[in-house]
């Protein structure tokens, strides 16, 4: 996080709340050269590192089993992008964490 810009910096510090609290052992890193949460050493939750708002659960599915809390943000397979003005809700970083959390220990 040190590396983010100030201006999303606050932003982004409540995302890593979210998920210290959805995923107590959560451990902070870098993947993919961003800012990111693994488990049991796969990735997690990445956040951007330079000028953007969004979130990479690293998973297509972990997205699209989150679309209903997704709806009215821009988001990809593998991205969901949100603003200052209009940040990502923390029921929606919840439901993509459980998903993804669900993956890993599937794996």
């Amino acid at each position: 996080m040190a590396s983010v810009p100030a201006p999303q910096k606050a932003k982004l510090e409540r995302i890593r709340r979210v998920v210290h609290r959805a995923v107590p052992d959560a451990e902070e890193a870098t993947s993919y050269g961003m800012p990111a949460f693994n488990h049991k050493k796969r990735p997690l939750l990445g956040l951007p590192s330079k000028n953007h708002l969004s979130v990479f659960p690293f998973s297509p599915e972990a997205v699209d089993a989150t679309r209903d809390e997704l709806a009215g943000f821009q988001h990809s397979k593998g991205t969901v992008r949100f603003t200052p003005d209009k940040p990502i809700r923390d029921s929606a970083l919840d439901q993509l964490l459980r998903h993804r959390f669900r993956e890993i220990h599937s794996a």
